[in-house]
């Protein structure tokens, strides 16, 4: 079984040293619109990794499977990996992924939701 706990802190690490880099080390030289996507890119990897960190204890705690974990991190990396990529310089059509990484994200929450209604060791 995978450190659900660690990978979430090291996303969240990653989200504050690319949102650091993105504040300050692309200020100069990216356009409004491609700070745009790093912002929502960086929000959404930390949100999301703080997410993770949640189903990392639930996991450890056994209320829930990996299922959940493995949602989320498949969207994080899709969702905001293409809107790095993007703001980096990758082709625009880059953009046409993103929102499968939202969909990745949106099912790990649903399928925590499911998880949870159907344990019998109900989170009360």
């Amino acid at each position: 079984m995978l450190n659900w706990v660690g990978i979430a802190a090291i996303n969240m690490a990653i989200a504050v040293a690319l949102g650091a880099f993105g504040a300050h080390g692309l200020k100069n030289i990216a356009s409004p619109q491609q700070l745009e996507w790093w912002h929502t890119a960086t929000l959404y990897l930390l949100v999301h990794a703080l997410g993770l960190l949640l189903v990392g204890l639930l996991i450890r705690l056994r209320y829930i499977t990996q299922t959940t974990a493995w949602l989320l991190q498949i969207g994080i990396i899709i969702f905001a990996g293409s809107l790095y990529s993007m703001t980096l310089g990758a082709p625009l059509w880059f953009g046409a992924i993103t929102p499968i990484g939202g969909i990745f994200m949106i099912a790990g929450w649903l399928w925590l939701a499911v998880s949870t209604f159907k344990s019998k060791d109900s989170i009360s």
